[in-house]
């Protein structure tokens, strides 16, 4: 299944005139984001998980413009109103 969506999604970006390297660009930093929001904006903990030393990782953010401010506001709470509303209903019995 994996592979389907990644030949359809190659097709797409092919058809749509996307240079290499701008994909491969796109495909990093969506990836690296990928992992920092796994890791809750923890720069050593993805890091480590993905295989490099953290300035590296630090390094490669910086070259893909992507920062941790866009990752965590990507961790933020949405606003109340879209909260959902987890309600108790009460129910009393009165006895008499």
């Amino acid at each position: 299944m994996l592979k389907r969506e990644l030949d359809s999604l190659v097709t797409q970006m092919h058809s749509s005139g996307i240079r290499y390297d701008e994909a491969v660009r796109e495909f990093k930093r969506q990836y690296l984001r990928e992992v920092l929001i796994s890791n809750r904006g923890n720069q050593c903990k993805a890091a480590e998980e993905l295989g490099m030393h953290r300035n590296t990782l630090s390094r490669a953010m910086a070259e893909l413009g992507l920062s941790l401010a866009e990752v965590r506001a990507g961790l933020k709470r949405p606003p109340r109103s879209e909260r959902p509303v987890f309600s108790t209903v009460r129910q009393t019995v009165r006895q008499g």
